[in-house]
């Protein structure tokens, strides 16, 4: 036997006034069309569930029943309705997020901590992303923000900030091949054994591609597909990498050597999509984001024990 839950509230409003025609008036409803209501409701009970007298209406023991199990069906649907509200609402679109690999390792992260633990409403696609991918997804205003290489940015109209250096170094073990030396070219690196990141990353891409066709053929001990793991292969003494010095905590015990070569000096910066020719107020928030974590970024100390900032 189903209530329609409309003819419940009608029934509980007029028990709570002790007359039909109260009740209906806190319905919206006419008289006629209230008493109609409420003997479709008995006749559905099978059942009189009022006592009508000239002074109002009193439940019979089977309205005071009714009238009990309507508060809590009528309670128990509002629970359900408060449950499921946030899902009927229009999702707000997620921010798109694009970045090279060397921003990926500590960068990003730091700042989608903070992001995501101040702004629990908006949510964050982040997807790792060569620079001159992630420009052209900012110009078709496919993305809200990206992290760039400076050498490969220019004349892209796009808004910039300055994120800070990212030049590549060259770091092993410490009190190992590198002792006592302040830079090495790539040809010196060659020669040794190395370790480095997968053949698809962003970074070992950009090294082949700027070391050029006569580059010299390089031993690598294994691949890896993280930077963090980079690293600490390379602490460990496994072989020599070349990373982004910005990847390298200063606490970690190795010896980094700066990479003597034109294309290993880089910069990061903070490049704006083109959605709408504004960003919003969300997106202007990740930006600030990033802009605070790359400040407050430890960098590795450099060959001669200075941080890039000091020197």
């Amino acid at each position: 036997m189903r209530y329609d839950l409309d003819d419940l509230r009608l029934f509980l409003h007029i028990a709570a006034e002790g007359s039909i025609t109260a009740g209906a008036h806190r319905m919206h409803l006419s008289l006629p069309s209230a008493s109609a209501r409420v003997r479709a409701l008995e006749h559905h009970a099978g059942v009189a569930l009022l006592i009508r007298g000239r002074r109002g209406v009193r439940l019979t023991p089977a309205g005071t029943t009714l009238a009990r199990h309507a508060r809590e069906v009528l309670t128990q649907t509002a629970r359900l309705d408060n449950a499921v509200a946030s899902y009927a609402r229009s999702p707000i679109v997620p921010l798109t997020l694009l970045s090279g690999g060397s921003a990926m390792y500590r960068l990003v992260p730091q700042a989608l901590i903070s992001f995501l633990g101040s702004h629990p409403d908006i949510d964050v696609t982040v997807s790792e992303s060569r620079t001159p991918r992630t420009l052209q997804m900012l110009t078709d205003g496919e993305a809200d923000l990206g992290i760039v290489l400076d050498g490969e940015a220019a004349g892209s109209g796009l808004r910039m900030e300055s994120l800070g250096d990212d030049s590549l170094v060259v770091i092993g073990q410490a009190g190992g091949v590198l002792a006592g030396r302040t830079a090495l070219t790539y040809r010196e690196v060659a020669e040794h054994p190395l370790v480095g990141l997968d053949a698809g990353s962003s970074l070992r891409r950009w090294i082949e591609k700027h070391s050029g066709p006569h580059a010299p053929l390089v031993r690598h001990r294994t691949t890896v597909a993280n930077l963090g793991v980079l690293v600490s292969l390379a602490a460990a003494g496994v072989g020599l990498a070349v990373v982004p010095g910005r990847a390298v905590d200063p606490r970690q015990p190795v010896d980094i050597c700066e990479l003597q070569e034109p294309w290993a000096h880089r910069h990061h910066l903070l490049a704006w999509g083109a959605k709408d020719g504004t960003a919003s107020t969300a997106t202007a928030a990740l930006a600030n984001h990033l802009l605070d974590a790359a400040r407050s970024e430890p960098y590795a100390r450099k060959a001669d024990g200075k941080t890039p900032e000091a020197s």
